[in-house]
């Protein structure tokens, strides 16, 4: 059977849908970043919940895991682990009992401060491969393509 685009799909090819692009994009970028991040036992995830607590001194887990884009069954889970590893702590809110505030220990941000070095150095490889001018633009319509979607679905 043959439709009216020769028997070929409407929907855009594999290889060409906006989410493989990004997807394919993100895994070139994060294969600059795994290596540092196993020399200290990090995950991705890991890593985004650290770099985010390292910038303010609590978030409870609702705003932690919408600022890292994580659902909160995995949010909680690599929160046990740094737990674990003595790298965040867990206090309750002092305006509602039932939040937890999060943030970083000592060793935390001790953590960030050894891997730190290592992303901005895979960073500006990032920038001279790519070009300062061409991330930027990058990174304007990335942002311009979710305001753009998020301003659609709120109506």
């Amino acid at each position: 059977m043959s439709n009216a685009n020769n028997g070929r799909s409407p929907l855009r090819g594999f290889e060409r849908s906006l989410p493989m692009a990004l997807l394919r994009a993100r895994e070139a970028v994060m294969k600059k970043f795994l290596p540092a991040l196993r020399e200290h036992e990090l995950s991705a995830q890991q890593w985004r919940v650290i770099r985010a607590l390292n910038e303010v001194s609590a978030l409870d887990i609702s705003e932690l895991a919408e600022r890292c884009f994580l659902l909160k069954p995995s949010l909680s889970r690599i929160l046990q682990n740094l737990e674990q590893r003595a790298l965040i702590r867990r206090v309750q809110s002092t305006q509602d009992n039932r939040r937890s505030l999060i943030s970083l220990t000592e060793d935390g941000h001790a953590l960030f401060a050894k891997v730190e070095p290592q992303s901005v150095e895979r960073y500006n490889h990032i920038t001279e491969t790519f070009g300062y001018g061409k991330l930027e633009l990058l990174y304007e319509l990335l942002d311009e393509l979710v305001e753009k979607i998020d301003k659609e679905e709120r109506g």
